[in-house]
């Protein structure tokens, strides 16, 4: 195998495994078994060590994890990654539509499952992730690009082009699934550890792990749930701006709607409980 043949044998494996992830984690719909992925991965990790001139920050083997890091860069949002408001009281919800309908007339409504996880920055340029960050105080937050990297449904190189998504933002949650969860409690108890309380503290303690390999051991999956800057003039409304993510290899939190009116939304709510 020359240089060239090399080279499009890599970029072959490299395309054909970001597929396989998103199959495996978005679609929830493997059609390779995994003895196959491991040996296509192992493949293409031997050809990077033989061909280091053709290496890639967004291949499917750095996903593995690198170096233990020393610390976390601190990063500025571009626009400020504010909390929610919250609220258990349908009466609450109806008088927060009284309040909108004072302004917008006729107002819609995007329902989406809050997931209970750890809100991320995730920012993309030319196809490629760049940046990944935590919520920290709105303002700033830490760079944990290398932590990010190691999730499998966090997408290391879009599946499309799409016009207007040359470089974009999208924010979601990070967080711990029960099986996971339970997985990981179960090993901490016979090595003597303290368990984690819930999901969510342990998806938050292991994002401040400065062992990407680690990281990944335990499980951390992402789901997004917004575009905080419209990246086309085309979209005029959140769930038309939501349908390009789930094209380029994202996971997207379920969601209802555009709803009319607050009692759709709450039947919505009371389906799903």
């Amino acid at each position: 195998m020359n240089k060239s043949e090399a080279r499009a044998e890599i970029e072959r494996l490299r395309q054909e495994l970001h597929e396989h992830n998103y199959r495996y984690y978005v679609l929830a719909q493997p059609v390779i078994s995994d003895a196959e992925f491991d040996r296509m991965m192992a493949e293409l990790r031997r050809l990077e060590e033989l061909y280091p001139e053709f290496s890639s920050p967004d291949s499917p083997t750095q996903r593995v994890g690198g170096q233990p890091l020393s610390e976390f860069k601190t990063v500025e949002h571009r626009t400020p990654m504010l909390s929610l408001d919250n609220t258990y009281s349908y009466d609450d919800l109806k008088r927060f539509d009284e309040r909108v309908r004072k302004s917008i007339s006729s107002p819609t409504y995007l329902v989406q499952h809050k997931i209970d996880g750890v809100a991320v920055s995730l920012h993309y340029r030319d196809g490629r992730l760049v940046l990944g960050a935590t919520r920290g105080d709105g303002l700033r937050g830490d760079d944990i690009t290398p932590t990010l990297k190691t999730i499998g449904s966090t997408p290391l190189r879009l599946r499309q082009e799409r016009p207007g998504f040359q470089e974009f933002e999208v924010r979601g949650e990070v967080y711990l699934p029960r099986k996971e969860f339970a997985r990981l409690n179960a090993e901490r108890e016979e090595e003597g550890l303290p368990v984690f309380v819930n999901p969510r503290n342990a998806a938050a303690g292991t994002l401040k792990l400065l062992d990407p390999g680690e990281v990944r051991r335990r499980g951390l999956q992402c789901f997004v749930h917004t575009v905080p800057v419209s990246p086309s003039s085309e979209f005029e409304q959140d769930s038309e701006t939501l349908t390009r993510p789930r094209d380029l290899g994202f996971r997207v939190a379920p969601q209802g709607g555009p709803l009319s009116r607050t009692e759709a939304a709450v039947a919505y709510c009371e389906a799903w409980l």
